[in-house]
């Protein structure tokens, strides 16, 4: 076995870096900054600057694409490589390394974990630490962040597990779609044609039918924000009038979210939109019908690429 590099002068994080670099080290490596990052006020820039790490944990992610499809993933190759991904989401959250991560197009590399359908345990756990580090950029007001993911094509993807994905993946998951909206450039990208418009709300509103009979109040007040947020460009709000889910307004939710005021207060500002003035002509073409009846989640399709 390789012995670790002693230097007495190192803090433990920079040793512990340094060890990542080390095929027989990283194992090791890898566990232990995963524990210790929200704790290493440094540790983001570290990693970014130091000779061989981004390179290294690019390694790990790659080195599992292979079982990927067909999906025979085994939970340690996953558990590796999503301790990479964690620390990656530190380099993505942190605000000196975010820029060059993102001008890096380092995200691409998390594509092929948020395409894979497989609802084994280890599929599921990319997923969601893949939708973290996507989820830290995002958190950020920024819309060069905003143009990255609208140019990549993350709203599909978001929006297809929105549909499809664990309660936790679905949550992480529309808080993107949700703070991608609250830019500027990204509601007019959604709101630019029916198509795309109809796709978000079909998704948006198997969402609420499936919260109906499986409350998450976390998860419904992030669906809630992105019909708030829908209805400020004045075709989405129009036709929200008669596509919004009668679910949402019809008390199917009251014990749900009796127990927290903040959601109730987001709720009603929903329904306050909505009952206020009209604010355009609706989008033409067929939507999700009232109550949110439809045959199933709407898929991501190409209407999502950049305009």
């Amino acid at each position: 076995m390789a012995q670790a590099v002693k230097d007495t002068k190192m803090t433990l994080e920079e040793q512990l870096v340094l060890n990542l670099c080390n095929p027989e080290l990283r194992g090791n490596a890898l566990v232990e900054l995963s524990k210790k990052r929200e704790t290493l006020n440094n540790l983001a820039p570290l990693l970014w600057y130091s000779f061989g790490t981004i390179a290294a944990l690019l390694q790990e992610i790659v080195s599992v694409y292979p079982a990927l499809s067909p999906p025979t993933l085994l939970a340690g190759a996953a558990n590796r490589a999503c301790n990479a991904l964690a620390l990656l989401q530190t380099v993505a959250a942190h605000p000196e390394t975010r820029t060059p991560f993102l001008e890096a197009e380092i995200p691409l590399y998390l594509v092929p974990f948020l395409k894979t359908t497989s609802e084994a345990k280890s599929f599921e756990y990319l997923r969601v630490t893949s939708l973290g580090v996507l989820g830290a950029l995002a958190k950020v007001d920024d819309t060069e962040v905003v143009k990255f993911l609208l140019k990549n094509e993350v709203i599909p993807l978001c929006l297809r597990i929105m549909g499809t994905g664990s309660e936790l993946s679905k949550t992480v998951a529309t808080f993107i779609v949700q703070k991608i909206m609250l830019d500027e450039v990204g509601l007019q990208h959604i709101c630019a044609t029916p198509e795309c418009f109809f796709e978000a709300a079909n998704v948006l509103a198997n969402m609420v039918v499936a919260l109906a009979e499986q409350p998450s109040t976390r998860l419904l007040k992030h669906v809630i924000h992105c019909y708030i947020r829908l209805m400020d460009d004045p075709r989405a709000c129009a036709g929200l009038r008669t596509h919004l889910p009668e679910a949402l307004r019809n008390g199917t939710f009251d014990n749900c979210l009796r127990d927290d005021p903040a959601a109730k207060h987001v709720l009603q500002k929903l329904l306050d939109k909505l009952a206020g003035p009209a604010g355009g002509a609706p989008h033409p073409g067929p939507g999700p019908a009232a109550g949110g009846s439809h045959g199933g989640p709407a898929q991501a399709g190409p209407s999502h690429a950049m305009m």
